[in-house]
């Protein structure tokens, strides 16, 4: 079981930033030494999970089967993908929800209208918590003990010039962020995007994801844009709540 978890480690090592690794750079990223990871990414080579063109490695469509499994086991992305088709319609905006895996969260369902981002989001996509409103609503949602002990022991990097990194600067956010049930951010991922979240919550209260809106930096004060998309958002939050027990 031991190398089974070390092969999972080194496939987690692919990203949307990293599609292509070396031995060397699989090893550095996976915290594995080099002779296992070589042994991992031959041996899910072999198995047909990636290609190896003599230098580099790259993932095959065939590792989606270790991830669609558990999504069309969740009754989350069904619940949510017709609530998230409408009101991208409704407001001409790309819209997602996401849950959180440790200091990252994790798209489970997507609307796109126009895209926003450099990279292409889908279900299965990752991005920092720390600095995304969706992060920050499931952060904000943990309990503070909790969500400090994330924020402390993950990198933080400044991802823009905008980009609070700061553990005490994110935990007064994240208070703000429970007080007021939304998060906003302006372009702290990307320069260019700003994003709008609100939590997901079940019938018994619990959160059990975030939703958002991204849309394209504009003149327009945060207090505008939470005038204009919170009430649809808010409207998204209460008919989820009913259909999710």
């Amino acid at each position: 079981m031991g190398g089974l978890m070390k092969g999972l480690k080194v496939i987690e090592a692919f990203s949307a930033e990293r599609t292509r690794l070396s031995i060397a750079e699989a090893a550095e990223v996976a915290g594995l030494d080099r002779a296992t990871a070589r042994r991992c990414l031959l041996t899910l080579a072999d198995g047909g999970y990636a290609d190896y063109d003599g230098k580099f490695f790259t993932l095959t469509p065939r590792v989606l089967r270790l991830g669609v499994g558990c999504l069309a086991a969740m009754p989350l992305p069904r619940v949510v993908q017709p609530l998230l088709d409408a009101l991208s319609q409704e407001i001409g905006e790309s819209t997602s929800v996401s849950i959180l895996d440790g200091s990252e969260i994790v798209y489970v369902a997507r609307a796109a209208q126009r895209r926003v981002m450099s990279i292409a989001l889908m279900p299965g996509s990752r991005l920092p918590a720390y600095c995304t409103s969706m992060g920050r609503v499931l952060l904000a949602a943990l309990e503070p003990e909790e969500a400090l002990g994330i924020l402390a022991g993950h990198p933080r990097p400044a991802r823009t010039d905008r980009t609070v990194t700061e553990p005490d600067a994110l935990m007064a956010i994240l208070a703000q962020t429970r007080a007021h049930g939304f998060a906003f951010i302006d372009q702290e991922v990307e320069i260019g995007l700003r994003s709008l979240a609100v939590p997901l919550v079940n019938a018994r209260g619990a959160t059990v994801a975030a939703l958002n809106v991204g849309l394209a930096a504009s003149g327009d004060p945060p207090n505008a844009i939470a005038e204009r998309l919170l009430p649809p958002l808010l409207k998204v939050k209460s008919d989820f709540t009913r259909l999710y027990l």
